[in-house]
């Protein structure tokens, strides 16, 4: 039996690996095995990162280079993604989920449901108020959409009430998620959807 497969996707800057950061942290609490696939264009930079903070063995976080539009390597053809996901089912059977990161792309972004089992969007605060009214596949299609970086509203004149009120208008009832990821606000209710509708199927 395979890993789920949860993809992350959203903007460069979104907040997507801090997110991962913090689920790591919790899935450590409860004893669930991960593992993480990053995607970028042409570095390992956010595998890098991953690794250096030590919250998984080294050999559970692979990094893949799109060489191309990031979108391309999990929608288009995600071959290269759908191999480092093998490889780790391989490697490592026990696991229980295999999170997978876009690099950072724009709101057209998605996943192919032949790489991912769920998958969610993050976009942050400080990108504007109009986002989710540009009703971006990312925003519209995703799972569930997470609106990061709570704790700068008041600092780049955002109208966090709004935001919030249309995203969840335009996704007609399709869960969203606040959160402030660098100080872990709104990671319980992201990793209570996750094992809801990802790992408990």
């Amino acid at each position: 039996m395979t890993a789920a497969r949860v993809g992350i996707g959203g903007p460069v800057g979104s907040g997507k690996t801090a997110l991962i950061e913090r689920l790591l942290e919790k899935f450590a609490e409860d004893g669930t095995q991960v593992a993480v696939i990053t995607n970028d264009l042409v570095t390992d930079e956010d595998a890098e990162r991953l690794r250096r903070g030590g919250r998984l063995p080294p050999e559970k976080i692979l990094a893949v280079q799109a060489g191309a539009c990031p979108h391309t390597v999990i929608r288009e053809d995600p071959t290269p993604n759908l191999a480092a996901a093998d490889r780790l089912d391989r490697d490592f059977p026990d696991l229980d989920v295999v999170l997978i990161e876009s690099g950072g792309d724009n709101l057209a972004s998605t996943f192919s449901l032949d790489l991912v089992d769920w998958w969610m969007f993050v976009i942050d605060v400080a990108g504007g108020d109009d986002i989710p009214r540009k009703r971006g596949p990312g925003v519209l299609k995703s799972d569930l959409l997470v609106v990061n970086k709570t704790d700068l509203a008041p600092h780049v004149w955002g109208d966090l009430p709004a935001k919030l009120a249309e995203a969840e208008r335009v996704r007609a009832g399709k869960p969203v998620a606040p959160a402030d990821c660098r100080a872990g606000k709104g990671v319980d209710g992201i990793v209570a959807h996750l094992r809801r509708e990802a790992l408990l199927r």
